[in-house]
């Protein structure tokens, strides 16, 4: 009966033994990444969108002033412009939660389970559609490229000033151009950030909304203050 009860006690601690080993190794076990991504590329495509997104921001309204007046091109920095840059950021930010969450378009090489689950460093913890990154770097240049077409062809009757053109057009496309190249970026075994078609709705839809934006500012908005010489219009 003694013996009988050491084998039984004996194979208890046995199977314990066993079923703890298992769990110790595995709580010691460092989960890999699902996805490998290149952090140069994320940072580049995030520099060139702030690059984008400020150049537009911080851009002066440049206009050929009235005949009527001093003839000569003018720069006003208009507080306005914070309607536009506000309504643009708020637009991203939808972009970047309800929108996406609703598609469920996973990133390159993670699955819908493992964009759920998104645990930190898996390089899968927000689905990719549509791209974030672009569609704030396009809606940028959309928005400047409006405002530029406000400024020359209405307010200075078709006078082509090359700063206007470079610091709401060139810069932003520009910049808007890297953001989305880096965005797409894929060295083997590293996957990119977003694929292709991700890329693409980012930049459609945010270089139509940026230019209808800047657009319908630019034409509310003139660029002269209205009042004094004042180089900051309130």
């Amino acid at each position: 009966m003694r013996r009988t009860r050491s084998i039984f006690f004996a194979g208890a601690f046995a199977a314990l033994a066993a079923t703890a080993l298992p769990a110790s190794e595995a709580s010691a076990q460092v989960i890999p990444p699902a996805a490998e991504r290149d952090e140069n590329w994320e940072t580049v495509s995030t520099v060139s969108m702030l690059i984008g997104v400020s150049t537009v921001s911080l851009m002066p309204r440049v206009y050929y002033n009235d005949p009527e007046a001093t003839v000569g091109w003018k720069a006003r920095w208009h507080v306005s412009i914070l309607a536009p840059i506000m309504t643009l950021g708020m637009s991203t930010l939808f972009v970047d939660i309800p929108i996406k969450e609703l598609g469920e378009g996973t990133r390159p090489d993670c699955t819908v389970a493992e964009t759920e689950s998104g645990f930190e460093g898996s390089n899968c913890e927000s689905y990719g559609m549509p791209s974030t990154h672009s569609f704030a770097a396009w809606s940028a240049s959309g928005a400047g490229l409006g405002i530029w077409i406000a400024d020359t062809f209405v307010h200075s009757d078709s006078e082509f000033h090359a700063g206007s053109f470079i610091g709401n057009v060139a810069v932003p496309r520009t910049a808007a151009v890297f953001t989305s190249v880096a965005r797409g970026v894929a060295a083997s075994p590293d996957q990119p950030y977003e694929d292709g078609a991700q890329i693409g709705v980012g930049v459609a839809a945010g270089m139509v909304s940026g230019f209808l934006m800047g657009l319908a500012y630019g034409l509310l908005q003139e660029p002269n203050c209205g009042y004094g010489n004042h180089l900051i219009c309130w």
